[in-house]
């Protein structure tokens, strides 16, 4: 008897939504929405996307499956968007439609090219052929019932990107690769901070890095994702896929990697400032220069006090530089250069064997957290592109720092929310003892405070 009033309930209630439509020509049909469809990939801080790996992973979208309460054949798409509101979506557009996949736990992702970022970014206005550009893509998902069933949005992910255009290599030629530097030897495992970056060279297939590397492992990986990496089992210099951690002690390396037959190399590498005019003649580590691949040349920002300096590799005087003539011009061996007391960025170029000096602004750490607010000379940063400036490795105290230029408080910058950003006159940056790498990027009024030990 029970059986029999359910069904003619249902026949009633059947009957009467089919007479409703009848009498409603404005009945709208709501979603479905689905609970469990969030992202959980973990995404990075920023995105470099580079036209000459354009074919490459920038990243591959994960996500839990959809729940509609009840089981069916569950289609995901992908869309990508430059209005945080979507309100440039155009369905059916590759540029925006960027990829699918049906209900599986297991094939709940779909990878994004550089290429296909690269094309939103350039929808965005970021291709205006002025160097590095950033600004905020944005992805959803939408999943979707059957073949043609009513869809459920996840919430809306914003992803910062950097475009670079195909001549920020300053003419040289030389341009960040897909390839980087990750481990405890350098960033923690990826947990502080992007991986190292390799360059390309004049070779195909060959890519040279500069890194500062701190007692530990590393291993060489594509993407900033483990994916595709190398290490190198039985420490013989050869590249294997998925091999051994590779273990290095500290130091600053040129790290050379060959791909036309998986070889690489480590031989220690830095050129730094010695003198009378710096660190007595070598009595303290010299003033090491960071490496600027925009110009193909190496960089220091330096405070100097009157006296004689030259320039020398690995801290060493087997090869160093000085300046007989006094004309900018590198001389192997070359007379001491007479300088001032000041602040100065250098740069040498071996390519034209000259070297500049301009005096002029130079930012620095100070604080309970370094130096006691400025009882020693502030830890100096250094311009590796234009308006980025790097901090790298610096140890730290338990306490706070700040960052100002010219040790001087005329101008100085915290952070007030702790939000990474820049504020002038901003509230101190509480920090953590260990070391560090630190990044201001003025431009954009940001930083990157990365504790790798």
């Amino acid at each position: 008897m029970m059986k029999k009033i359910k069904l003619i309930l249902l026949l009633f209630v059947t009957v009467a939504s089919f007479t409703a439509c009848q009498q409603d020509d404005d009945l709208e049909f709501v979603a479905n929405e689905a609970e469990g469809l969030v992202f959980n990939t973990s995404f990075l801080d920023n995105y470099v996307l580079n036209s000459s790996v354009s074919g490459n992973l920038a990243e591959r979208f994960t996500w839990g499956s959809a729940d509609f309460g009840v089981p069916t054949n569950i289609t995901y798409y992908l869309q990508g968007a430059t209005m945080s509101d979507f309100s440039d979506y155009v369905a059916g557009e590759s540029l925006y439609d960027l990829g699918s996949t049906t209900a599986n736990p297991e094939a709940n992702e779909i990878p994004v090219t550089v290429g296909q970022m690269i094309a939103l970014a350039n929808a965005a206005g970021l291709d205006n052929n002025e160097g590095t550009n950033t600004g905020t893509l944005y992805f959803r998902l939408m999943a979707v019932i059957g073949d043609d069933g009513l869809p459920s949005y996840s919430a809306i992910q914003g992803l910062n990107v950097e475009l670079q255009q195909e001549t920020s290599g300053g003419g040289t030629g030389i341009e960040p690769s897909m390839w980087g530097i990750v481990g405890s030897g350098y960033n923690d495992w990826g947990s502080a901070g992007l991986d190292g970056v390799f360059y390309t060279t004049s070779e195909e297939n060959v890519f040279v890095a500069y890194a500062n590397l701190i007692d530990g492992e590393i291993k060489f990986r594509a993407n900033n994702d483990w994916g595709t990496n190398y290490g190198d089992t039985g420490a013989d210099g050869t590249l294997d896929d998925g091999g051994d951690n590779i273990a290095v002690t500290a130091g600053s390396y040129k790290i050379t990697m060959n791909l036309n037959d998986n070889t690489y190399t480590m031989e220690p590498f830095s050129w730094g400032i010695v003198g009378s005019g710096y660190n007595d003649w070598g009595a303290t580590p010299d003033a090491k220069f960071y490496y600027d691949y925009t110009t193909d040349t190496f960089k220091v920002g330096v405070k100097l006090i009157d006296g004689e300096i030259k320039f020398r590799l690995n801290n060493d005087w087997g090869t160093n530089f000085g300046d007989t003539g006094a004309d900018g011009t590198l001389e192997d061996g070359g007379d001491n250069i007479v300088v001032t007391a000041g602040f100065y960025n250098i740069t040498l170029d071996f390519n034209n064997n000259v070297y500049t000096m301009e005096a002029g602004d130079v930012f620095g750490i100070v604080g309970s957290g370094y130096n006691d607010w400025g009882a020693t000379p502030d830890y100096s940063f250094t311009q590796v592109q234009p308006d980025v400036y790097m901090a790298e490795i610096v140890t730290m105290l338990d306490g706070e720092i700040k960052f100002r230029v010219n040790e001087d408080w005329g101008t100085n910058y915290g952070d007030t929310g702790a939000d990474g950003t820049l504020d002038d006159g901003g509230d101190n940056i509480a920090v953590a003892a260990g070391l560090y790498r630190v990044k201001m990027d003025v431009a954009n009024g940001t930083y990157e405070l990365n504790k790798i030990q």
